[in-house]
């Protein structure tokens, strides 16, 4: 049978008969596939811990009629690993991974998406960011990706140039007065210059954010989220929001 290498990110796994798991992965050339990996849950296994949710690895398998399987895994990078040690991160990575497995369908490519997972999975581990920002940052640019860009300036319906104050999830962002429908809501003029700065990567701006505006920008980037997926988010609702005060300075691991 064919055999393949790929990079891949580990989103999440389920058991498979007695000692087996199947293993979602985002891969870099092949995008979203479902691998097995036999013996995996034995305590011999050669690479049980390298194909946990969060782990970045470099695989070889072979390909079969339904499912491929894994017969090499060399781990690239354990963000899952450092990331668990911070309960804050450690749900912001649950969010994570599960809106990545949403966003890709199986066997398309998704490049994009694959460093946008890479870069957010650095920042949970480098904490050079608050979780929640790397988290909401991770969100609105994936969604963006996918062709799901809100607009945090000008009117989303019209095109009417900003600053506009109002925002409707199912318009697609800030809406002029003519275009504003019922369901809209005004946040803080801060708070869109927050969530405009997330989808940037403007991480400056980002961090000198308030706390006010984080919450407040947590909760329409929720919103905005779960309306385009058409589905709730399971994770979203454990994830611990409260804000650190403070952060190491810096834009290393940064979402890319």
């Amino acid at each position: 049978m064919p055999t393949y290498r790929d990079q891949a990110i580990v989103l999440r796994t389920h058991k498979l008969a007695e000692a087996d798991r199947i293993v979602t992965v985002l891969a870099r050339e092949r995008g979203k596939i479902r691998i097995v990996a036999k013996g995996v849950r034995r305590t011999k296994s050669r690479f049980g811990a390298r194909l946990e949710p969060g782990m970045i690895v470099d695989l070889q398998c072979y390909e079969g009629r339904a499912l491929d399987t894994v017969t090499q895994a060399e781990s690239l990078a354990s963000f899952g690993e450092q990331i668990a040690r911070d309960y804050r991160a450690y749900t912001a990575l649950s969010t994570v991974l599960e809106t990545a497995d949403r966003l890709t369908e199986e066997r398309a490519p998704a490049l994009q998406q694959f460093l946008l997972l890479g870069g957010a999975l650095a920042a949970l581990a480098s904490r050079d960011h608050d979780a929640s920002l790397v988290l909401d940052a991770y969100l609105i640019r994936g969604l963006a990706i996918s062709g799901y860009a809100p607009s945090f300036h000008d009117c989303a319906q019209c095109g009417d140039p900003g600053p506009h104050l109002a925002f409707n999830v199912a318009s697609g962002g800030a809406v002029c007065p003519t275009c504003r429908r019922p369901g809209s809501v005004v946040p803080a003029r801060g708070t869109l210059e927050l969530l405009a700065a997330l989808l940037a990567g403007d991480w400056e701006c980002a961090d000198a954010s308030s706390p006010a505006h984080r919450r407040e920008g947590s909760g329409i980037t929720a919103a905005y989220v779960q309306w385009h997926l058409e589905r709730a988010l399971r994770s979203l609702p454990h994830v611990e929001r409260e804000p650190v005060a403070t952060h190491r300075a810096g834009l290393g691991g940064s979402v890319q």
